[in-house]
């Protein structure tokens, strides 16, 4: 028997709440199943745990979290510590530390989801958003000087390596390859001419291996506006680090809500501990309320079944999100429901169950 021990950090705000569905999704598919088991183990890091000792996860927590088979990661930032300290000393320090260069995101309207966009269909808006996740902008490169007087000037200095970029976008022909569908990149080359047109230039490149991938490049400007307008141009999207954050949260407003947003950070050489979680935030004004999404959560964990191995109950687990979205008997309030969040899990097991 398979055996998959999970380290969960559930975090802040509405974190504790949508995990725990997700386990018990996890859990109870284990038990269906019968052929693998799971065991999670709770870490309590976090902006309580950094109020409590000034850091939001202790020195040695990357190698704590080293033997794990996945991390689990529930939402992190809460009032009263800053954004940059919360993320950084937690959600970016296991991307950095554990090498996972790849951000997986889908967008793709399931059906009975909510759309803001007239006239759209589940087929128009089915993409994977690959976002390269270690460097770019958000390499943490750059000073502050001058501090406090009229020549006060911040620096922030983007980091594009030919390794970096080599292997996200690498990684993207290889899944438009896989799964016969268009590769689209999206930079700024007219605008950042050295980053940017570095970037474009190894699309190209490593793009002469791949005569069977249909290719686009667009605009990031450009590439907003078709979003919204015509979504069903993007299938397979590769992007770097700032413009797949915000194309991401964009593309979760178009394909039923953040409610709905999941992400998996992934080291594909297996040899860190990848990490799954929902990426909306730790919404701190309704926690404990009992009325937070957990979709997003439980759509998490079939990335992570399927990084695990476990492809048909990732499946299964997507369409019980579609069945449980169709059939709206037991939603949140966020999708037109009056369901409560520990009520979520029970139902995709029940669906899972029929």
């Amino acid at each position: 028997m398979k055996y998959f021990n999970i380290a969960v950090i559930a975090g802040d705000g509405i974190g504790p709440e949508v995990i725990a569905e997700g386990k018990k999704v996890f859990d109870g598919i284990a038990k269906m199943d019968g052929g693998f088991s799971v065991s999670f183990e709770d870490f309590p890091w976090g902006c309580e745990y950094y109020l409590k000792t000034g850091e939001m996860m202790p020195a040695d927590g990357l190698d704590t979290l080293q033997n794990f088979d996945a991390v689990y990661l529930g939402a992190v930032g809460y009032p009263g510590v800053p954004d940059h300290v919360s993320l950084g000393g937690l959600l970016l320090q296991i991307r950095r530390g554990f090498d996972e260069y790849i951000n997986l995101r889908p967008v793709r309207l399931l059906k009975g989801a909510p759309c803001p966009l007239a006239d759209v269909s589940t087929d128009d808006i089915n993409m994977i958003v690959v976002r390269e996740n270690s460097e770019g902008e958000y390499a943490n490169v750059g000073a502050h000087l001058y501090a406090g007087s009229e020549r006060e000037m911040a620096l922030q200095t983007g980091v594009f390596s030919r390794h970096g970029c080599e292997r996200v976008i690498r990684y993207a022909y290889e899944l438009a390859r896989r799964e016969k569908r268009s590769l689209t990149s999206i930079s700024k080359g007219n605008a950042l001419r050295y980053s940017m047109v570095f970037w474009d230039e190894i699309f190209a490149e490593i793009g002469r291996e791949y005569p069977d991938v249909e290719t686009h490049s667009l605009l990031v400007d450009a590439a907003s506006m078709f979003f919204v307008k015509d979504p069903k141009r993007f299938e397979i999207v590769v992007t770097s680090n700032l413009f797949g954050d915000i194309l991401t949260d964009l593309g979760a407003a178009i394909a039923g809500g953040m409610g709905l947003a999941a992400g998996a950070n992934l080291n594909p050489e297996r040899t860190y501990p990848s990490m799954f979680e929902p990426i909306h935030g730790s919404a701190p004004d309704i926690a404990g309320q009992g009325v937070a999404n957990p979709l997003a959560s439980i759509w998490s964990i079939s990335q992570m079944l399927d990084f695990l191995g476990e492809q048909e109950w990732a499946d299964c687990v997507l369409s019980a999100i579609e069945t449980l979205l169709v059939e709206r008997r037991t939603l949140t309030p966020d999708l037109g429901g009056s369901a409560k969040t520990s009520e979520i899990g029970a139902a995709i097991l029940e669906i899972l169950e029929r």
